[in-house]
């Protein structure tokens, strides 16, 4: 649980951390973008008013200062139009055109939808005149505005990519130590099993010679065997398994008439096999052991309680598949998704590593599938398994 909450708290802080930096980018975005709005704003006034002071020149008119400040303007999208939107002239407008016909078009096109947006200053021509005429100065951001308008949004990105890559290495280092943990726990299992297996294998042996027609010697050895096979199994996880050709029907009924022995007479194991032979790639040891852990889990559900396993084996669009289902107390809609955690369980006792491993075997070691197909509270579960 403390790893759960680690987790959560980390991945918590990175979140804050990422957005007071996206939002301390876009404030300040935002302020340096409005100031160099207002900014190129004021140089159009200057400029619309250089323009008024070319059309109105006098003798008095410094014609070297006017043309001076119209011809600095190298960054500024600016369309002059006169009142029937005819170009008088433009500069730094960037459009694609084959022809001078359509490059005024093009300018034309582009001075309407600036005047429609408001973004124009209108200055009077010959306003000595009973009937002064009017231009319209139609301008732009500049390229700089645009491109540091579209900057916080790479930052942005950039940060939560960085944000979520962290996250990643953090879970990854996380479940590796976890994966660590219980492959280091799984074989100093079968290590410290081996030592009494081997004594008990020994006894057992002395007891058949010293009472040869003990039937009860026979059950003892078969218990003996099923420690020694645990055992194996345990040793097994953390390796790469040797994979065979084998008959899921004839590993399916191993495991069912072995539950079925040690098991309480009020479940009923039902098989529905839709073929007689079923031949996969898989290591029928670990295969057993998944199939024991669903079936524990369905009988455990039951809680002492009438029940029944079924069995059903059939083939689908190319997959070999085994459903598991139970009569038992179900599994609620938002602990669907947690079953197969490592450390998740709902008996009070239980390290909750049962379906963990049936996961870790049927996906990394066969290249399988599993997962709850369907579960309703109070009916029953359904875990399907997928094997090419």
């Amino acid at each position: 649980m403390r790893f759960i909450y680690n987790i959560y708290g980390v991945r918590f802080i990175l979140g804050i951390i990422a957005f007071a930096l996206v939002s301390l980018s876009l404030v300040v975005s935002h302020m340096l973008i409005r100031d160099m709005a207002s900014e190129e704003h004021g140089k159009m006034e200057l400029w619309a008013e250089a323009m008024r002071s070319f059309n109105n020149a006098d003798d008095n008119t410094d014609m070297n200062l006017v043309l001076k400040v119209i011809n600095e303007n190298n960054s500024i999208p600016v369309i002059v139009m006169d009142e029937n939107d005819i170009v008088q002239t433009y500069r730094n407008v960037d459009f694609v055109a084959d022809n001078a016909v359509d490059s005024l078009k093009a300018v034309t096109s582009i001075g309407k939808s600036l005047r429609r947006k408001g973004k124009y200053i209108r200055i009077g021509v010959d306003e000595q005149s009973s009937k002064p005429s009017y231009i319209y100065v139609c301008y732009d951001e500049s390229k700089t505005l645009r491109r540091l308008a579209v900057f916080p949004y790479i930052q942005w990105s950039v940060v939560l990519f960085f944000v979520v890559a962290v996250m990643f290495a953090i879970l990854a280092s996380k479940k590796a130590e976890q994966n660590k943990v219980w492959v280091g726990l799984s074989k100093e299992t079968a290590h410290q099993l081996g030592t009494p297996i081997s004594s008990l294998m020994a006894w057992a042996e002395i007891l058949k010679e010293s009472y040869p027609d003990d039937e009860l010697l026979g059950e003892m050895q078969k218990d003996v065997d099923r420690l020694r096979l645990i055992a194996d199994r345990f040793s097994k996880i953390g390796s790469v398994p040797e994979l065979a050709d084998i008959n899921i029907i004839c590993v399916l009924n191993r495991v069912v008439d072995y539950m079925d022995r040690r098991t309480s007479a009020k479940v009923t194991f039902i098989k529905r096999y839709e073929v007689d032979e079923m031949i996969v790639r898989a290591n029928a040891l670990l295969f057993e052991w998944v199939v024991e852990n669903i079936c524990k889990n369905a009988v455990d559900a039951m809680s002492g309680v009438n029940g029944v396993i079924t069995f059903d084996v059939f083939r689908d669009n190319g997959f070999n598949v085994i459903e598991i289902s139970d009569t038992g107390k179900g599994i609620r809609k938002k602990d669907i998704k947690n079953v197969f955690k490592p450390g998740f369980t709902t008996k009070r006792r239980g390290w909750g590593l049962g379906l963990s491993l049936a996961r870790r075997i049927i996906e990394e070691y066969h290249n399988g599938k599993i997962y709850v197909k369907c579960s309703e509270v109070g009916k029953g579960s359904t875990i399907r398994i997928e094997l090419l």
